[in-house]
């Protein structure tokens, strides 16, 4: 790029907002239909098993749009494909304002899973358009969005669901993704890094189909029962069609994703971590507000049989995880800082240390609402660590031609840890109850933190392999050169 090009680009700085924005426009939407799900099966006729597919449609057009538009944005722009993404789930968001029955609703959710894009293409992007000293704290301000976006998402529903009506929720989403859109066309450049290639159709399809298979067996397991035959042919097919995915990859010249690449040191330990960090985030997602609200709507028989809770109303408890989503602003950018001079895998140690002794917080101290708090501030500030740094991991270690799909792949590790964690909670509520009763005991809750915290615990050590212990003697490659 000429001297000349260059002044005509945006400083990053600009452009970081910019995508920040568009972050956080995604990470709202993610979360915010969490709290309305009582007032949505109530308001639309519908029973709890649809309701909840407004939630995993998301999660599975997430996680398959995720990896396919960041190929397509390493082969034909970045910025292009960010603004495709951002169409497509501004589109989404739209149609659901005006959604009559349950099914538009589910359709409508399913088009805004396109927004997943908006984390890899801006990883992408940054990495493209930033300074190199730039890009850790660049990479990690968005990475934070992911999970501090996601808090305030559900501080906002509960706002919305107490006192206005559900569509809002979807009203707030089209003013942020369109604001996010007109900030991406005049203040995102595109990247000169393309890669033109042919398009993978039959990878997109059998990776397609296997993640399908197995989304939806993990958030249909405590519906239709984890033994059942649907859910056994489910995780039979997933893992079939997974295996052959992956055979496939390997022998075809254009890959849709480069195995190889996914089983690098750094991007296979990377990618593990975030599966643990999107289990130990999602399962206080579903854990803090259920257990902030008991016993509030219970008759006073019932009430007087639960020994915990604040019986806090959905803004209340969605206002107990304010704290973490404002901690999460400071530590993703840290993280950047941090990893700059010691090294990423230690600052994504770190987050998840402190993740794991949030939770156990949770499983010990749960009696007063400020200890609550207390607790969600030491997890909100370290998952958002992990996130930052476990980003700069994976842009650090692949080509740039691979950025996009690279953060695409551990974007839906993330997701699909952040299922499993949300299915995990879901059913130990389920299976221990107060006697004669379907109220979750407290030590439901005290089981669920405490696997948690083990899983955030086990998570450290798994980051900590992302480069060697000890300094080799041989040549180490660049794409492993990241400590």
């Amino acid at each position: 790029m000429t001297e000349q090009e260059q002044a005509h680009r945006q400083h990053y700085n600009v452009t970081l907002a910019a995508l920040t924005f568009a972050g956080i426009a995604f990470a709202l939407q993610q979360t915010m239909i969490i709290p309305a799900l009582p007032t949505l099966q109530r308001e639309l006729d519908t029973t709890t098993t649809w309701v909840t597919w407004l939630l995993t449609g998301f999660l599975l057009s997430s996680s398959i749009a995720t990896p396919l538009l960041g190929k397509l944005g390493d082969q034909h722009g970045k910025e292009r494909l960010l603004l495709v993404s951002l169409g497509i789930f501004f589109v989404g968001c739209v149609g659901a304002i005006f959604a009559q029955s349950i099914w538009m609703l589910i359709a409508f959710r399913i088009l805004q899973g396109a927004g997943g894009a908006v984390f890899p293409l801006s990883f992408a992007i940054i990495k493209d358009e930033f300074p190199e000293e730039k890009v850790g704290v660049g990479v990690g301000v968005v990475s934070s969005v992911f999970a501090v976006g996601g808090g305030l998402g559900l501080v906002l529903s509960g706002v919305i669901v107490d006192n206005l009506s559900w569509r809002w929720i979807f009203v707030v989403g089209a003013i942020a993704v369109g604001i996010a859109a007109v900030l991406v066309v005049f203040f995102v450049p595109e990247s000169p890094v393309k890669t033109p290639s042919r398009l993978d159709v039959p990878g997109a399809i059998l990776f397609s189909g296997g993640l399908l298979s197995l989304l939806l067996a993990l958030t249909e397991g405590n519906n239709w029962g984890w033994g059942s035959g649907r859910i056994v042919a489910l995780l039979v097919a997933s893992a079939a069609l997974l295996v052959v995915w992956g055979a496939f990859e390997l022998r075809v010249p254009e890959p849709m994703v480069d195995m190889r690449m996914l089983a690098r040191r750094p991007v296979l330990f990377s990618n593990l971590t975030g599966l643990i960090a999107g289990f130990a985030m999602f399962g206080s997602f579903v854990l803090i507000p259920i257990f902030a609200e008991t016993p509030q709507g219970l008759p006073d028989s019932l009430a007087r049989l639960v020994g915990y809770g604040f019986g806090a109303s959905t803004t209340t408890a969605g206002l107990y995880l304010l704290p973490g989503a404002l901690a999460g602003f400071v530590s993703g950018p840290l993280a950047g800082v941090l990893g700059r001079r010691y090294g990423s895998k230690w600052p994504m140690a770190l987050g998840m240390a402190m993740a794991s002794v949030g939770l156990a917080m949770f499983a010990l101290w749960h009696d007063h609402p400020w200890q609550i708090v207390l607790g969600m501030i030491v997890l909100g500030g370290g998952i958002p660590f992990t996130f930052a740094a476990m980003a700069k991991v994976i842009v650090d270690s692949v080509r740039p031609s691979e950025t996009g799909v690279a953060t695409g792949m551990n974007t839906v590790m993330r997701t699909v840890g952040g299922v499993i964690g949300g299915q995990v909670g879901a059913a130990i509520l389920t299976a221990d109850t107060i006697r004669r009763t379907n109220i979750p005991a407290e030590s439901a809750f005290v089981t669920a933190f405490s696997i948690g915290a083990a899983a955030a615990l086990v998570a450290v050590f798994v980051a900590l392999l992302v480069t060697p212990r000890l300094p080799q003697s041989r040549h180490v490659p660049v794409a492993e050169a990241v400590e």
